[in-house]
């Protein structure tokens, strides 16, 4: 029964890397960037989320659509303006260029309101516990959860049923073709910024009503531990993101019940080792030609 309950905690927990980790993979599979300021967005999602909430008096919903609106906006700014002018400059340039940015968000976030921590309200989500099967699990659990799991599926079909969605794969394919055939890949690449992005904040949003407390740096480890659900996924692979994702949370659930919290952080990059070292493809492989 203790192992159930760890997994249904593990998975509430993947499901909020596996949000993080869509943005990672969708900018990579389009740009071949690792954007290392998305786990600020995160953070600054985290916080419009809270100030809707405390200073606006709004719900949960209305707090996540805001905070999902902000950070697709933040989104396309940080692309046009920092790695739109670098397409074609040299790797090194774009990845000390994106942890600039991230250093940029966290410092400007601190000097606008301080370092202190805040706390999300305890009273957002309905707290009951559901008893199945001689497990008890918390409502607010399966709520995160199922938030999660809907925006996944919304972006399943944004990516594969609408024009934008088809744009971006054709992109992500050869932009060079796709832009002879008439796409708009400067719009396409702040699209997908813009999606990776407003996930990103509503990943925020849920990480503060499961863990109460928010802070300007705390967006730097759930950023680098959905940068692992990706690789071990596969990144560039959106459903490689989100069982990635879900297999980190379960994985250091499981790490935690077994008595060996002070490890949960630390696994994640063990396995990041592990995965670069004997699958640096990740799990689902990059022998499929459709990245995003």
């Amino acid at each position: 029964m203790e192992l159930i309950q760890q997994l249904v905690n593990g998975i509430s927990l993947g499901s909020i890397y596996a949000l993080i980790a869509l943005g990672y993979t969708m900018v990579y599979g389009i740009v071949r960037l690792i954007n290392f300021a998305h786990g600020d967005v995160f953070m600054i999602g985290s916080f419009v989320g809270f100030y809707a909430v405390t200073m606006l008096g709004v719900g949960f919903f209305p707090a996540l659509l805001l905070a999902m609106a902000a950070c697709a906006v933040l989104g396309v700014v940080i692309e046009r303006i920092a790695y739109k002018p670098l397409r074609n400059a040299t790797r090194i340039a774009v990845l000390i260029t994106a942890i600039g940015v991230s250093l940029l968000i966290e410092y400007v976030m601190i000097y606008l309101r301080g370092a202190q921590p805040e706390a999300y309200p305890g009273t957002l989500l309905p707290k009951q516990n559901l008893e199945l099967f001689g497990v008890v699990i918390s409502s607010q659990s399966l709520f995160i959860l199922g938030t999660s799991l809907v925006l996944m599926i919304l972006l399943q079909f944004i990516v594969h049923r609408t024009k934008i969605g088809k744009a971006m794969r054709a992109v992500s394919h050869d932009a060079e073709a796709a832009r002879l055939m008439g796409i708009n890949v400067d719009n396409t690449i702040s699209a997908t910024f813009a999606i990776g992005s407003a996930l990103a904040g509503a990943a925020g949003v849920i990480f503060g009503i499961y863990y109460t407390k928010i802070d300007p740096l705390m967006g730097i480890l759930p950023g680098l531990k959905a940068f692992v659900a990706a690789v071990l996924g596969g990144i560039g692979i959106i459903p490689g993101a989100m069982v990635g994702g879900l297999l980190l949370g379960v994985i250091e659930s499981l790490v935690s019940g077994l008595g060996y919290s002070l490890w949960r952080d630390g696994v994640a990059f063990i396995i990041l080792i592990l995965i670069l070292i004997f699958r640096p493809a990740g799990l689902f492989g990059k022998n499929v030609r459709e990245k995003v």
